[in-house]
């Protein structure tokens, strides 16, 4: 008897696969891949290009502010370390210790991939830690003691935003690696590239924006690019600003300009229209005007009484007090204080 198999092939497959890229968010579409596509970082990435050479890979610790590709980073040591199948081939597992923080986390799932010995000629499995400043104190000494009893199968890489949250036994037994925020100049080349691609048109006005909201956070950053993007093909700092329900700088400033003029009535005016018609938060607004102070052609010990009053109008408005009345009065402080 004969038997005929009958492949049947589905031509709209590679555009269900086109499409499935094509929605993916942007912060995964153009996360880096390898160790070169890493922005910034150079002392970082030069240690780790180095520890590749030697295949001598310590316990690490990956630290600093969020955004700056610690976690990318380490996924792109994995693959340069491994192949482009570290994780289909079981060589790399992250955890993330911020949804399972205590100790059953550590004894079950860590030390149960810790244990087992990888397939083929890898000597070792890598297990990445996300958010481990997380953990409870408990669970990071559990830790420890997996470190030290499963060196010889796995490597640690752990990822925090604050070092110091991690206990000392911990770090001593790691590399540490500090990331620091990207700067301005890194970001625009980034979100120039992904405008690029995208078929994006972004001036500089957009990016310093970007910047000013996100401080070097790159993730904030592209997330904000492709927000902006659905208002249209051309991102200006009006987009970016409506999508961030930023206030924006000539606002700020027209209302502090009308204040210490004496101009109350178009002050109150003003600032009644970004708190109700533009929906900005007065706390969002207090952080605007943070910004906008030190940019004031007054007096230096002038900014300094300034923004003493304004940390204490930040406070009563988290207290609950009225956003516009404390604003209102901070207003009637600096009008006071720039006729002296």
């Amino acid at each position: 008897m004969q038997v005929i198999f009958i492949i049947l092939h589905d031509p709209n497959q590679a555009d269900c696969e086109l499409s499935t890229a094509s929605v993916l968010p942007w912060i995964e579409k153009y996360r880096p891949t390898t160790l070169d596509e890493i922005v910034n970082q150079h002392e970082v990435i030069s240690s780790l290009k180095n520890i590749l050479k030697t295949k001598a890979v310590p316990h690490m610790l990956f630290t600093g502010p969020p955004g700056t590709g610690k976690t990318a980073t380490a996924h792109a040591f994995a693959r340069d370390l491994y192949g482009d199948g570290y994780i289909k081939d079981g060589l790399f597992v992250e955890i993330n210790a911020s949804d399972e923080r205590g100790i059953a986390t550590i004894r079950e799932k860590v030390k149960m991939y810790a244990r087992s010995i990888p397939f083929g000629n890898v000597g070792f499995r890598i297990l990445l830690l996300d958010e481990s400043d997380q953990l409870t104190d408990d669970a990071q000494h559990a830790f420890r003691r997996v470190m030290e009893q499963f060196s010889s199968t796995c490597r640690f890489i752990l990822v925090a935003n604050y070092s110091n949250r991690i206990i000392e036994p911990i770090q001593s037994r790691c590399a540490i690696f500090r990331f620091k925020p990207l700067t301005k100049t890194d970001v625009a080349s980034h979100l120039k590239k992904i405008a690029k691609a995208e078929g994006l048109e972004i001036d500089d006005e957009a990016i310093d924006a970007i910047y000013d909201f996100a401080q070097g956070d790159m993730r904030k950053c592209i997330n904000i690019l492709q927000a902006a993007s659905t208002l249209g093909k051309k991102v200006d700092e009006k987009a970016v600003y409506t999508v961030i329900g930023y206030v924006s700088r000539g606002d700020v400033r027209r209302i502090l300009e009308y204040a210490m003029s004496g101009k109350f009535v178009e002050a109150r005016d003003a600032l009644r229209a970004i708190l109700y018609l533009q929906g900005i938060s007065g706390r969002d607004l207090v952080s605007a005007i943070y910004r906008e102070i030190f940019a004031l052609n007054i007096p230096e010990e002038l900014k300094v009484e300034l923004l003493d009053n304004l940390g204490e109008v930040d406070y009563r408005i988290a207290e609950g007090a009225s956003e516009e009345v404390q604003i209102m009065s901070f207003l009637a402080k600096l009008a006071a204080r720039s006729r002296r």
